[in-house]
């Protein structure tokens, strides 16, 4: 099918902007496209293939060497200097989420080595993006093992495949383009960091600009061939104008002024590392060179800094991310302010040294008429997930009607006035009380050993790697590494059963495909870990919510690290509220936690129900994925019944209670609860991992 042209976008200029440096200057680092649902993020990434200039490649190299500098370790080398070669367009390769290891990397023919005695190698992924771009969908769900593998041929240029004692070697180098929906989750610091620019886009809020991108869009679909024709010449001169800055970039200057003015920017935004300073000096260069100047300006340099650096800043992976414009912009300010002055005499000056002729907005965009306002536009601050949630009280709810009735107050509630205790010392403003500094947490991990549908670090399950504990026949095409000895026992006991030759041993010649045996790993996991948090009146009293709410923050780190899902359901006065459905997203859950208030009666049983209906709804819509449930209460349930009575709707739901009990005089109610829910219990002052009886081995739910 005929894809969107990328000069027909409307609007999106930032992205368009930053695609575009991309394809100037690969080095940059490739493109992160944050976004809500339905913002053509795909659409433009997709379209920017068409403007990629063509590649010189050895005939018949499945690697798209060069042949002006092939590769010495090219698996289908070495390359002779007379050897064929011609053109082919540049590769946008898809990686799926859910591709295997083996076709990312590439993959051993283990059929036909056994069958054959031959060692037949099958390019992956890796090795068909090379000298093109490699684009990733929804990048925050890629699962880690492809993500460390991109991070490996994303540092090094190259991409290993180790297996079975044979090692291959090839060229790796590409355009990495992610898009990601910040609803579902933020990707690892790491994957994040290694995208040279970030880029946040949202839908027009302008009506015509509505209508523009339905106009268009309904055209498109209509005749797909015409409509791509109609732009043709507006993507004609996207494609030149891409290859004259590429031929441009190595005569842009840029000064040290320039060069100083970089660093200051990036001491002042408060980044880590030297990969901001690099990104940005690039990303200003490309810029010059695709407006035409031999000479990196200050405008430049603003305009990457917008580009580049926002999304380095994060100091703690749960932070939450976006783009804090105001400390940009004092940043940007800052090192002007400290910039030495210039003299006439300035080898760096120019005759363009001011500003670069309107900046990037001047020089042309797209659709010819230039992205309107520079890639300043659009960043909106403080985007993300949860954004504008975090003043917002999940609880809803009672409290927010004022204090119950006394005729509807439950007469146990009358011997202990901390049920009704709103703002208490220690609290911040409106009843939500701060939680303190996280620490690191004890492991619960679900004890029986699960299908390893999702990896992570969790609990022990099957996998594709870890220990080998065994051997089975595989469902189709080998999925994972042969189990030698097992196939050749299968071998020798087909050989014996069919015709028996005592005293041979050809263990070679005698194995066929069907004698195949793979490896049986075991693993972690990744789970759903739903927390449960008492957030009635009686965990105001003391500070009690403080010390809850770092314990909750901490086992959230530590849910983050272990790569699992998280919702969090809390319970105060009648009711029981899913304050944050099960998801990806731990700086969602993060905001959720700081804007908890408590107060009111403590229906305990309601907050159980809740639980099982949210467990029971994932399970059919993950089977896989097993819940972990983390209930965080002292046990008292001063309305909605019995809890014990609900724990059979928790049956088979692996569960550790955190007992939140203090003082001198204990009830135990805790204990009681897990008890019925065949749950461990871990008191609250024990729940570090160097905390009290932290020289024994973590606690496991059953």
């Amino acid at each position: 099918m005929t894809p969107y042209p990328f000069s027909a976008v409307v609007g999106l200029d930032d992205l368009r902007l930053a695609l575009l440096l991309t394809a100037v200057s690969p080095a940059v680092g490739g493109v992160l496209v944050r976004g809500e649902k339905g913002t053509a993020k795909s659409t433009v990434v997709r379209a920017l293939a068409a403007l990629l200039p063509e590649v010189d490649v050895v005939r018949g190299c499945r690697f798209a060497c060069d042949p002006t500098a092939p590769d010495s370790g090219c698996p289908d080398g070495p390359h002779e200097a007379d050897a064929p070669h011609g053109h082919r367009p540049a590769a946008l390769v898809e990686l799926p989420v859910g591709a295997t290891e083996d076709r990312v990397v590439g993959t051993l023919d283990i059929q036909r080595a056994l069958a054959d005695g031959v060692k037949a190698y099958e390019p992956g992924l890796l090795a068909a993006a090379h000298r093109g771009a490699l684009y990733v969908d929804e990048v925050n769900l890629l699962p880690d093992h492809l993500v460390d593998l991109l991070l490996d041929a994303a540092a090094m240029g190259r991409a290993h495949v180790e297996r079975d004692g044979v090692s291959v070697k090839h060229a790796s180098r590409f355009l990495l383009v992610g898009t990601m929906n910040p609803e579902e989750g933020e990707p690892r610091p790491q994957l994040v960091d290694r995208f040279g620019l970030v880029v946040t886009v949202a839908a027009p809020r302008d009506a015509v600009q509505r209508a523009e991108v339905v106009r268009r869009r309904l055209a498109y679909e209509a005749d797909p061939a015409g409509f791509a024709a109609s732009f043709g010449a507006a993507e004609e001169a996207l494609a030149a104008r891409i290859v004259t800055a590429r031929a441009a970039l190595p005569a842009v200057h840029l000064p040290d002024a320039e060069l100083d003015r970089i660093a200051r920017v990036c001491l002042a935004y408060g980044v880590d590392g030297m990969r901001a300073d690099i990104v940005v000096a690039r990303c200003a260069v490309a810029l010059a060179a695709w407006h035409g100047r031999d000479r990196v300006t200050a405008d430049d340099i603003r305009d990457a800094a917008r580009l580049a650096l926002p999304h380095r800043r994060r100091k703690d992976p749960l932070d939450p991310p976006g783009t804090d414009e105001q400390r940009l912009e004092e940043a940007l300010e800052q090192a002007d302010a400290e910039a030495p002055p210039e003299s006439d005499d300035d080898p760096d000056g120019g005759p363009d040294g001011g500003s670069p002729d309107g900046g990037p907005d001047n020089g042309g965009g797209p659709d010819n008429n230039g992205p309107d306002n520079g890639p300043d536009q659009g960043e909106p601050g403080g985007s993300g997930p949860g954004s504008g949630a975090a003043g917002a009280d999940p609880g809803g709810g009672a409290d927010d009607r004022g204090p119950e009735p006394a005729a509807d107050r439950d007469p146990r509630d009358a011997a202990d006035p901390r049920e009704h205790t709103e703002d208490k010392p220690g609290q911040a403003a409106g009843g939500a009380a701060q939680a303190g500094t996280a620490y690191r947490p004890r492991t619960f991990r679900i004890g029986a050993r699960g299908e390893g549908g999702h990896a992570g670090r969790r609990s022990p399950a099957f996998a594709r790697r870890g220990r080998v504990v065994g051997s089975r026949v595989p469902h189709g095409k080998l999925a994972g590494a042969p189990h030698l000895p097992a196939t050749l026992r299968a071998a020798l006991h087909r050989r014996a059963t069919a015709t028996p030759v005592p005293g041979s041993l050809r263990a070679v010649s005698c194995v066929q495909p069907r004698d195949l045996r793979e490896a049986v790993h075991v693993g972690r996991e990744a789970n759903l870990v739903l927390f449960v948090v008492d957030a009635s009146g009686s965990m105001a009293a003391r500070q009690r919510m403080t010390v809850v709410k770092t314990a909750v923050l901490s086992l959230l780190r530590d849910a983050y690290q272990r790569r699992d899902r998280i919702g969090m359901i809390t319970f105060r006065g009648s009711t029981a509220e899913q304050v944050l459905p099960p998801t990806s997203s731990h700086e969602v859950g993060v905001l959720r936690l700081a804007s908890l208030r408590t107060g009111g009666r403590t229906p305990l049983a309601a907050g159980l129900r809740q639980a099982a209906a949210t467990s029971a709804t994932e399970r059919r819509r993950d089977p896989r994925r097993r819940p972990l449930l983390v209930v965080v209460t002292d046990g008292r349930a001063t309305s909605g019944g019995d809890p014990v009575e609900v724990a059979p709707a928790l049956a088979g739901v692996a569960t550790v209670v955190v007992d939140c009990e203090s003082g001198p005089v204990r009830l135990g109610l805790a204990r009681r609860l897990a008890a019925a829910l065949h749950a461990d219990v871990m008191p609250l002052d024990a729940l570090a991992a160097n905390g009290p009886g932290a020289h024994g081995s973590h606690r496991r739910a059953a």
